[in-house]
């Protein structure tokens, strides 16, 4: 019997062991186990010492080029949710918040009604093409590539300005077509809390909270977002109202963003995270707060300039389109399609006026650009890219990877440092990690334009290589911050597992952002990467080989 005893220790100790490797725990949400700093630096350093790698000398790529326009996937990327045959048809980029599915979709419904209501110019059918696209990618399509559509409706008439200030010139048809407002969205324990201390919820008061350290207030992405840049530019307004862009609002800018979170990717992130508690106020579009049933412990208070969704036309359509333009906008203003409006959120706090920004079309552009250097605080980034070149990758997968990593890096920030892994069984470093300047870029390109197809999957291997990269690089720059993306098409099958590498990131605290390619939805790769990305609050993105540049660029807009 003792004997017997002996056996079974033995077996339940080599059981025990094997989880350690491998990691027997099923993660439930909200369970993740995190070790603190120094546990997860000693495990770290373990795990490393037992992980294949080698180093790849990189190359110099003397012919990579930088171009804007390369960085644009193809506008059928952002898709026509209706689609119009008449013998006059216009296509009209619409901002999301009306293009969408339900019940973001007032716009698409107007203009399947449109299209059935036998309208007419001249004799000829007249119909609409719809196009969901956000109001930010519209400016930038654009200005650096050459997509012409024929009417605009974005959030606001500050996207209107800009693309007149970047030589297009626009013809405004109305100057609303659904209103809307944009605000500042607090938890109700909190905007209790907040009344109590600085009275009236205002962005200046909300800043003043944020800096003494009373608030954590969350926005997004003003290259992409019209909410985004609504508040940065009421911000830099609220610094200094007689001049926004001064050295004075810049440096506000600077210090309050140093102690503010990470801009989020997009809104969807946001609310996510608000869902979770972690975030207590946030910017929203009401029409979203009002369409969002996880967020009704929330108040919502309105904000910056409105959202009244102005319609604008080109002097480059032609003279019949311009009118027919003009007879869809009448079409949506009539009291029917305005009473859809009002069920679908939009027609809300109709008495609101917009504050000052103190700015014009140009100015919003140098808001932009002031926002860009300021939003990491003045603190550099040491960041890696884990690249996946497992079997599953060969083909588009490793091709667009490739293609995306080149034409995005133009938007990092050469003050960062940046570093590039590979891996499939094992772990490569492809490119040590150095300051992102012209030399430094141009052995990123040429060490990405060598990643080659190799054998299995050891996803969280080269995680820990990387984590222990940054960490030593971080040695010698202290107040640097780090950031890993991690791109991959499928679950790990090789290596450590992700129960076993997760404490250690969230001891670490260094964000993890994932992008999948072509990912199924609740798939156990897609749970993995969205789990990793979850840890630190940061986010996965799931795209096709199609549309992964624009979700990258607009990732490095955010944060590099």
């Amino acid at each position: 019997m003792h004997r017997m005893k002996r056996i079974l220790a033995l077996i339940i100790a080599a059981i025990t062991a094997a989880c350690i490797i491998t990691g027997c725990t099923k993660y439930q949400e909200g369970t993740e186990k995190v070790y603190s700093y120094d546990e997860a630096i000693t495990e770290l350093n373990a795990f490393n010492k037992e992980i294949a790698t080698d180093n790849v000398k990189p190359q110099l790529d003397i012919y990579n080029e930088d171009s804007a326009s390369v960085t644009l996937a193809d506008i059928d990327t952002f898709p026509l949710t209706v689609t119009g045959n008449g013998s006059i048809n216009i296509e009209i980029a619409t901002a999301t918040e009306m293009s969408s599915a339900a019940p973001d979709d007032w716009m698409n419904l107007v203009a399947e009604s449109f299209n059935k209501s036998g309208a007419e110019i001249g004799g000829k059918s007249v119909t609409v093409s719809i196009r969901k696209i956000t109001s930010g990618e519209v400016l930038t399509y654009m200005t650096d590539g050459d997509y012409r559509p024929d009417a605009y409706v974005p959030s606001s008439d500050a996207w209107g300005q800009m693309l007149a200030a970047k030589g297009v010139k626009t013809i405004e048809v109305t100057d609303r077509i659904a209103g809307n407002t944009a605000g500042i969205l607090m938890e109700k324990g909190t905007y209790n809390s907040f009344v109590e201390k600085y009275k009236d919820v205002t962005l200046s008061n909300v800043l003043n909270a944020s800096i003494s350290g009373d608030l954590t207030f969350a926005y997004t992405n003003p290259y992409t977002s019209s909410t985004g840049l609504n508040i940065l530019t009421a911000m830099l307004y609220a610094f200094d109202n007689e001049n926004p862009l001064s050295d004075g609002a810049q440096q506000k800018l600077l210090d309050y963003q140093k102690s503010s979170p990470p801009v989020a990717y997009t809104t969807g992130v946001l609310r996510e995270q608000a869902s979770k508690g972690i975030i207590k106020a946030m910017v929203m579009e009401e029409q979203a707060f009002t369409n969002t049933p996880e967020l009704n412990g929330y108040v919502y208070t309105p904000a910056g300039i409105r959202h009244d969704h102005p319609v604008y036309t080109f002097d480059y359509v032609a003279s019949e389109k311009q009118e027919a333009v003009r007879l869809f906008t009448e079409y949506c203003l009539n009291d029917e399609n305005q009473k859809l409006a009002d069920k679908k959120g939009f027609n809300l706090h109709n008495d609101y006026v917009s504050q000052p920004s103190g700015l014009d079309g140009a100015g919003y552009l140098s808001a932009q650009r002031i926002w860009k250097q300021n939003k990491d605080g003045g603190q550099p980034i040491i960041a890696v890219f884990v690249a996946d070149i497992s079997g599953s990758m060969a083909g588009s997968p490793l091709k667009s990877l490739k293609e995306s990593l080149l034409a995005t890096s133009s938007y990092i920030s050469s003050d960062h440092y940046i570093g590039l892994v590979s891996y499939a069984d094992n772990v490569h470093i492809n490119l040590p990690i150095e300051k992102f300047d012209n030399e430094q870029r141009a052995y990123f390109s040429g060490a990405v334009k060598n990643l080659d197809i190799e054998g299995s999957t050891a996803t969280y291997n080269a995680v820990l290589v990387a984590l222990k990269l940054m960490l030593d690089k971080k040695e010698e720059i202290p107040n640097a911050k780090m950031m890993l993306f991690v791109l991959s098409d499928g679950e790990q099958n090789r290596g450590y597992s992700l129960d076993r590498v997760a404490p250690i990131i969230g001891g670490l605290k260094v964000p993890v952002y994932t992008i999948g390619y072509n990912l199924e939805n609740e798939s156990k790769a897609t749970n993995e990467l969205k789990r990793m990305s979850s840890i630190n609050e940061a986010s996965l993105i799931n795209a096709t080989s199609d549309d992964l540049i624009n979700h990258m660029r607009n990732l490095f807009n955010v944060e590099l």
